[in-house]
């Protein structure tokens, strides 16, 4: 769910893993799709269900970009 709710804790919604992923994300510029999942599980309560749904939004938005290849995802936003 994207849009949190009055019942929602904020530390356990899609926005706040987008905070925790991006961050690492544009500190690496390139970093392996396992290691993303394992940060969202360790970081957040839940993040391994949220994970995929994080990353469709970033990807979205133009932030980062999927390469098959590497199994990585990539930084390709603006600093």
């Amino acid at each position: 769910m994207l849009r949190p709710t009055k019942h929602n804790h904020p530390d356990q919604t899609v926005i706040h893993l987008c905070v925790i992923l991006l961050k690492q994300i544009r500190k690496k510029r390139i970093i392996r799709y396992e290691e993303l999942h394992e940060l969202s599980k360790s970081k957040v309560k839940g993040g391994a269900f949220l994970f995929q749904d994080t990353l469709n939004l970033l990807f979205l938005l133009g932030l980062i970009e999927y390469h098959e290849k590497n199994d990585s995802v990539e930084y390709t936003g603006t600093k």
